[in-house]
């Protein structure tokens, strides 16, 4: 054995990995290229990108003196940055490999290659552990802890920020020419048509308008919810029993061929945002209509006997919701979908039971779903009068 192998033998592990970049890259590079279809059309280079850097921060985090809290810190991802303005190599890498295609799995899978890289080359250098050694392991798992940490925390903001302008754009985008669509409608309504098939037109193109904005309202509100903002609701005594009525009939104008009952009994006069409530109302019985049997017909009962709270339930009959859907339904982008006919959602996003939730809670309210075969579906609204 020569004397420089004999010195790089007992290296310790940062030293170790400055001075094997090439092998560590390598063996990495080779893993990275099986993560398809994200890597197919990359560079070698590309592969590579900031694996370095990232080697670089591991290996002086090494050599950095640290109090024990302080590197349990690092291993929460904690670590406090040199500067707080700048990327780190971690967060670089989030952002590279976000826009190359990678998923958040495929970004993590490329750390632990890198740690199984790292410590299985300088194992095999290794015959014997000494006690510098095993904290080094340490003190390198808390540093590809750290590394992790920043890069899924910064995967998931921007997939985040993304998003929310996305739906912001799209809505103040949208409000304009829906509200033009909508009031020209109107105005040709109300300056009256030639005949019937013109007239339906018209109101095809008023109800068509309406879902759009009803669409569009919701992905506000998601944007609004996405912000760990809650709903707004401004609230004032109201009878909702005659809300529940109010809304029924405007479904009656639309849905001629189906069966509304609105019921009440108790006090019906309740602490609400009446428009925020219309739209979960609304939401509520577009659902009964959408998934029930046309022959059966749709109930609303108003139980206002309680002295503390009202209670509106939402019945129909019809294709039950599976139990385990009834678990998620009311999270958003999830439908309780009829397997047997999906495509009479095409229009829906599946965010109107998760946006009546939020509008329910910021009521201070509760809602629930119960559904099977032989009862049917009920969503049940529990309202605090104050």
């Amino acid at each position: 054995m020569s004397s420089s192998t004999g010195r790089r033998e007992y290296e310790r592990l940062a030293d170790f990995i400055r001075h094997n970049h090439a092998p560590i890259v390598k063996e990495w590079t080779e893993f990275a290229r099986t993560l398809s279809p994200a890597s197919d059309k990359m560079s070698k280079l590309a592969l590579e990108d900031h694996i370095v850097d990232l080697l670089g921060f591991v290996a002086d985090d090494l050599e950095t003196v640290q109090t024990p809290r302080e590197r349990l810190d690092k291993s929460r991802g904690d670590g406090a940055q040199d500067n707080a303005f700048s990327q780190s190599a971690a967060e670089l890498h989030a952002a590279l490999r976000l826009a190359d295609g990678f998923d958040i799995d495929q970004m993590v899978s490329e750390y632990r290659a890198l740690r199984a890289s790292v410590v299985k080359q300088w194992v095999a250098h290794h015959r014997i552990l000494a006690d510098t050694d095993i904290e080094d392991l340490t003190r390198f798992n808390e540093a590809i802890d750290q590394a992790v940490t920043e890069s899924v925390a910064h995967y998931t903001k921007t997939i985040n920020d993304s998003r929310n302008l996305f739906l912001g754009v799209l809505g103040h985008d949208l409000r304009n020419p829906l509200g033009a669509v909508s009031m020209g409608a109107q105005w040709i309504e109300r300056s009256g048509t030639t005949d019937a098939k013109q007239a339906r037109v018209v109101s095809e193109i008023k109800l068509a308008a309406g879902r759009a904005t009803q669409i569009l309202n919701d992905l506000l509100d998601l944007t609004r919810s996405s912000f760990g903002t809650q709903i707004p609701v401004t609230k004032s005594k109201n009878d909702v029993a005659a809300l529940c009525q109010e809304i029924a009939d405007e479904f009656r104008s639309v849905n001629a061929d189906r069966n509304f009952q609105v019921t009440h009994e108790g006090d019906p006069l309740v602490s609400c945002d009446p428009a925020r409530l219309g739209q979960v109302l609304s939401n509520l019985m577009g659902n009964a209509v959408q998934y029930s049997d046309v022959a059966t017909p749709i109930t609303v009962t108003v139980a206002g006997n309680d002295p503390d709270a009202v209670t509106i339930n939402v019945h129909n009959l019809g294709s039950s919701i599976p139990l385990e859907t009834q678990r998620s339904i009311f999270q958003s982008w999830t439908r309780g979908q009829d397997a047997e006919n999906p495509s009479v959602h095409g229009t829906h996003l599946g965010l109107g039971l998760y946006i009546a939730k939020l509008i329910v809670e910021a009521h201070g309210g509760e809602i629930s779903v119960t559904s099977d075969e032989h009862t049917g579906t009920c969503f049940s609204i529990r309202l605090r009068r104050e």
